[in-house]
């Protein structure tokens, strides 16, 4: 009996390992192998790269969900221009949060040849997706120094949270208002939805116009998630938002900033 026990045990085991991948992880368990704390560890190329650089050329890309075949052209492309000195992500990396959509992501844009950050998207938060970018990529609100202009990346996606949360967080924005003063004079700030869209608290709107405009040398926004090309002064106040079109769109932006100017144009890839 003992014997017939043990072969059938064999048999199982035999079994479980011929089925390979048959057993796999629930779609949003957030265990993952691979490269962690993206943004934190780039962060730190982007400004020791760009620490006496007087002219940036940055290229913004957004929503990237679902369009794995044009992320990775548009990864190709940005890589032959060989001109950007990091790319900055708009968010919407995933269509459903999911973990695997992450780590596809994460493996196309590892390709850049150059440093990259990634904002989250309203879509990254479905599931556990707020937590498995909390890891792989870290806060949703930080901010980095290039080449004496701050780029403030906020999470703008408030109806994610029901309301109830600080987004966008003010508290945030007045403390990346009053430090670090004598390292940068001018500002651009990112996010994935911008004021007015169906994502954002526009009961609050006015004032994060308020707080937008106290950022030293504030020069100009970018936003994602309308999926559309954007150059919009919506406030009336003279500073331009500006989208960028999704990885779909076989487009993105890209910015060349001087000491007293920048310009931008659109590429098609």
């Amino acid at each position: 009996m003992k014997v017939k026990t043990l072969l059938h045990g064999i048999a199982i085991s035999v079994l479980l390992y011929g089925c390979g991948d048959l057993f796999d992880f629930h779609p949003y368990d957030t265990r993952f192998n691979g490269e962690q704390n993206i943004n934190a560890n780039n962060i730190k190329r982007i400004e020791a790269d760009c620490l006496n650089k007087d002219t940036l050329t940055i290229a913004f890309i957004s929503d990237t969900h679902g369009s794995y075949g044009d992320t990775e052209d548009m990864v190709d492309d940005i890589n032959n221009r060989n001109d950007a000195d990091f790319v900055i992500h708009g968010g919407d990396l995933t269509d459903c949060g999911t973990t695997k959509e992450f780590i596809w992501q994460r493996k196309r844009l590892a390709k850049l040849r150059m440093p990259y950050v990634a904002l989250i998207g309203n879509h990254d938060f479905l599931g556990t997706g707020n937590e498995v970018y909390s890891v792989m990529y870290g806060n949703t609100d930080f901010s980095f120094i290039a080449g004496r202009i701050k780029f403030i990346c906020l999470n703008t996606n408030a109806t994610e949270y029901d309301y109830l949360a600080a987004v966008p967080n003010f508290d945030f924005m007045e403390t990346q208002i009053l430090s670090d003063t004598e390292l940068f004079d001018r500002t651009i700030v990112c996010m994935h939805a911008r004021p007015y869209s169906e994502q954002f608290n526009n009961n609050v709107a006015k004032s994060f116009q308020h707080y937008i405009l106290r950022f030293p040398g504030i020069m100009f926004c970018l936003n994602g998630h309308d999926h559309c090309l954007q150059e919009e002064d919506i406030y009336g106040d003279g500073l331009i938002y500006y989208g960028a079109p999704s990885a779909s769109r076989r487009s993105y932006l890209l910015f060349k900033i001087t000491p007293t100017e920048y310009h931008h144009e659109v590429i098609y890839f």
